[in-house]
């Protein structure tokens, strides 16, 4: 199997990241206050029957979460040359997740999307592109760490790539630093409209693209003279920024006009980006609904 097949399930569903925070109480809450939100968010995903989940991205948001760990940057400013973190940053909680379920999604904050949410406030850097290097330097040991973790696949969340303001040939220089470094297959997620952008993108070496084609379904427009060069398709069939569940009948017409561009064996179904700003109810029903309609157009091909 191509490294880019990495999962022997057609249409099977995963998720980009985020679920709502759900803490808990107790001694143990006491020592680590989000370690039942980790707990909550991994058995939702399961009982809501995605293949591939996450631990959740509980610990903050996706800037703060890796920033406040790494070497030079205090706060929002970044005050010297980056360096990686001291130790791990994500792998515990991902490694809880691998320990309840067979394939896990390990995700990090894309080096564009992270530079442009810091405040340069050292000579060290002239701009935000020359952040962005280091920033992949330091983020590649994280990955390196949640490969040797034992996850399935590496997510980098890039949403800046869709807004015009990140320099896409820097930002694929920094995401090639950290993907040219594991034997594990890679994912890119971007949301927003990709017309401006699309070109560049699909120029990134990783096995998967996860797009969202629910909140804007012109994306899909945009594929159906492109080559994907043999990559997977991450196909962002619920809406993630509403809390409208959507039902499974309406998820599956998503799905079907997918597999009418991609075809089936290249689609990975999951929401348009991550659940954090859902309440849990929502978040689950949808990935349940997701997952079903996932299945029942599975079984109908």
């Amino acid at each position: 199997m191509a490294k880019g097949y990495f999962i022997n399930k057609v249409l099977a569903t995963t998720v980009v990241g985020s679920y709502p925070v759900v803490k808990g109480g107790g001694l143990r809450s006491l020592l680590d206050p989000l370690h039942s939100a980790v707990e909550t968010a991994v058995s939702d995903q399961i009982l809501a029957g995605v293949d591939i989940i996450s631990d959740g991205q509980v610990r903050g948001d996706m800037i703060q979460a890796f920033s406040s760990h790494l070497a030079g940057i205090k706060g929002q400013d970044v005050i010297g040359k980056v360096q990686p973190a001291s130790g791990p940053i994500t792998t515990g909680d991902t490694k809880y997740a691998i320990g309840k379920a067979p394939k896990v999604n390990g995700i990090i904050t894309g080096p564009a999307t992270l530079a442009h949410g810091l405040h340069l406030a050292t000579p060290m850097y002239r701009n935000k592109e020359e952040l962005a290097i280091d920033l992949a330097g330091a983020l590649a040991v994280e990955a390196r760490s949640l490969e040797a973790a034992g996850i399935t696949l590496l997510q980098i969340d890039e949403p800046m790539f869709s807004t015009g303001v990140a320099d896409l040939s820097v930002g694929k220089q920094a995401i090639e630093l950290i993907t040219g470094q594991l034997r594990i297959p890679t994912c890119m997620h971007v949301c927003g409209n990709l017309e401006s952008v699309i070109d560049e993108i699909l120029k990134i070496d990783v096995n998967v693209l996860d797009f969202e084609f629910s909140k804007n379904p012109g994306n899909l427009d945009l594929f159906g003279s492109r080559d994907l060069a043999g990559r997977m398709i991450g196909y962002g069939c619920v809406d993630s920024s509403s809390e409208t569940i959507e039902s499974v009948e309406e998820i599956k017409k998503r799905i079907g006009r997918g597999v009418e561009v991609f075809g089936p064996r290249s689609m990975l179904v999951d929401p348009d980006c991550g659940m954090r700003m859902r309440t849990r109810e929502t978040a689950f029903a949808k990935l349940k609904n997701m997952a079903e309609a996932a299945r029942e157009v599975r079984n109908a091909l």
